[in-house]
């Protein structure tokens, strides 16, 4: 199954946010490329909240080109079996944890954005890992830095997307 075909399947069981979700749908039938980077009209990215449930906390990182506090995300790559796998991926590499755990379900959220051009929108799907205990992480070329966040303080250095993410999230624990 290619990437495409696995997105169109995640997409059309994802339950909620409905009208987004079509958005999303709708994009990809009219851009067969809408998976990649180089699908100038908009494409899909992958992204995963790396949680410690038991810490009450979230791993968040300070985006280099961005400048702000976000979940680990970012293009599928041909490499990717899946928009999970795309997700805990990028989770993996910008987290620098081994051992992340997939939060069972599917995605949490749909989080479509602009960015700056060339790329125009960002259609993320968004996923939530779970931590191994005693977690260490590592700052990647992406990030200026890299820090676990107490679940009430998210809302103060986070944009409301990753305040959403974070609350479906917790819902979903």
């Amino acid at each position: 199954m290619s990437l495409y075909d696995d997105a169109v399947l995640v997409l059309k069981g994802y339950e909620d946010q409905r009208e987004l979700r079509q958005a999303y749908l709708d994009h990809l039938a009219a851009h067969p490329d809408g998976m990649w980077k180089s699908c100038s009209a908009g494409h899909i990215t992958a992204s995963a909240l790396v949680i410690d449930p038991t810490g009450g906390r979230v791993l968040l990182t300070l985006h280099r080109k961005l400048r702000m506090w976000l979940q680990m995300g970012g293009h599928c790559e041909p490499g990717d079996s899946s928009l999970a796998a795309a997700a805990l991926r990028e989770a993996t590499e910008e987290s620098g944890i081994a051992g992340l755990t997939p939060l069972p379900g599917g995605p949490v959220r749909l989080d479509r954005h602009p960015i700056p051009p060339p790329c125009h929108r960002h259609y993320d799907v968004q996923y939530a890992v779970l931590a191994p205990p005693a977690a260490v992480h590592a700052i990647s070329d992406e990030s200026l830095d890299l820090r676990w966040f107490p679940y009430a303080e998210v809302a103060d250095v986070a944009d409301d997307s990753v305040v959403r993410l974070l609350e479906a999230t917790r819902a979903r624990l």
